[in-house]
């Protein structure tokens, strides 16, 4: 008997059409969820595809040539984006990330970040508005990226030595090209430029020295981000978590390291800078622990998945369709309301869950690439 495979793509669609309340509301700026935590960051996947298979996010085997990636149709317009946008601004986002897939692979992407860039808190203020990529096409957008209104970017990049580095992007991609995308970014002025790195233990952990040797007193920050049970494509295995507090105590046995403070509440990385540096100097580097030290306590992010979907976990295994509401001509006031008692109704707390019940990751959750990092 031949066994029957059921493709990822079919989990986009177990989505639920929100219901709207019989009471409509005007928004007010702060929302809070059952613990409290406000809705402060709207991260937008504006595509499900990239030029790049990492190991972690869409591995080759999986996204393969014959992966049916979303039809242009089934995606939200600009249009449809900023609306939307506009909407969760009103009722207390302050910072918009753009991601993906690879956002720059979406055409005319500058057209939607000026759309995005013209939005306002209620007291005037601009957004936050910034994107992840993994600087393929950095080098030639960024000067276009930079004058459509971006603030900032953040870059993936797991690795300095090219043989590791094309193994976990397992397209023979380049470091240097990478690189050259963060220079071109930062000579425009998309800055503070983060750049993410990856651990996934006994592919990429011997770079951790060298990528902080690399980037320690320069402008960037890098950040090292343990290896996640996102989605059910990447064959996850907790023995590959390289925990935080093993990064730190690596890199501190060369460069001593002193903690630092969060910029806000809610930051997802813990911060550290080189001893002996002044605060104003370069050196800065964190640690994302969402495995081995959980931080959904301050979790103040919602999710717009690619088609449209409103995701309130990055782990979630269920999205509410608010293009469904968008395309059957719903009102701004109705779809503002929904998404109020989406947020106030949110109980997420997947990952302190997972570290208490380690049979929790093999829960079926959404595809990264599907809802963005």
């Amino acid at each position: 008997m031949t066994e029957k495979i059921i493709p990822l793509a079919d989990h986009r669609y177990l989505n639920r059409i929100p219901i709207i309340p019989t009471q409509l509301e005007a928004p007010s700026g702060l929302l809070s969820d059952t613990h409290a935590r406000p809705l402060q960051d709207l991260r937008i996947s504006i595509t499900d595809r990239c030029n790049f298979r990492c190991v972690y996010c869409m591995p080759k085997e999986v996204f393969d040539k014959d992966y049916a990636f979303l039809p242009h149709s089934s995606l939200l317009s600009f249009e449809e984006i900023t609306r939307i946008a506009s909407l969760f601004v009103a009722h207390g986002v302050e910072k918009i990330r753009l991601t993906g897939g690879e956002p720059l692979l979406r055409k005319n992407v500058e057209k939607l970040i000026a759309m995005l860039s013209a939005l306002r808190t209620p007291d005037g203020r601009e957004l936050d508005l910034t994107l992840t990529t993994n600087g393929s096409l950095l080098a030639r957008k960024a000067q276009a990226l930079k004058d459509a209104g971006l603030k900032r970017v953040t870059v993936s990049l797991d690795a300095l030595d090219d043989k590791i580095f094309k193994q976990m992007n397992d397209v023979d991609f380049a470091v240097s090209d990478v690189l050259e995308g963060i220079e071109a970014a930062h000579r425009v002025g998309l800055g503070p430029i983060k750049v993410n790195m990856v651990v996934k233990g006994g592919m990429n952990d011997q770079e951790i020295l060298p990528m902080a040797r690399h980037f320690r007193n320069t402008p960037y920050i890098l950040r090292f981000i343990e290896y996640m049970d996102v989605g059910a494509s990447n064959g996850w295995k907790m023995d590959e978590v390289i925990p935080s507090a093993e990064v730190v105590r690596r890199i501190h046995a060369e460069m001593p390291l002193e903690a630092i403070a969060p910029n806000y509440t809610g930051e997802t990385a813990g911060r550290w800078r080189y001893a002996g540096n002044d605060s104003n100097g370069g050196g800065e580097l964190g640690v994302i622990s969402s495995v081995t030290q959980a931080f959904c306590a301050d979790c103040s992010r919602a999710r717009l998945s690619t088609e449209g979907k409103l995701y309130t976990c990055l782990f979630a295994t269920g999205g509410h369709d608010l293009r469904a509401l968008l395309r059957e001509n719903k009102t701004d006031e109705e779809i503002s309301t929904v998404i109020a008692h989406i947020w106030r109704a949110r109980d997420d707390r997947y990952s302190e869950l997972r570290t208490a019940n380690t049979d929790l990751k093999s829960t079926r959750k959404v595809e990264m690439s599907y809802i963005g990092g």
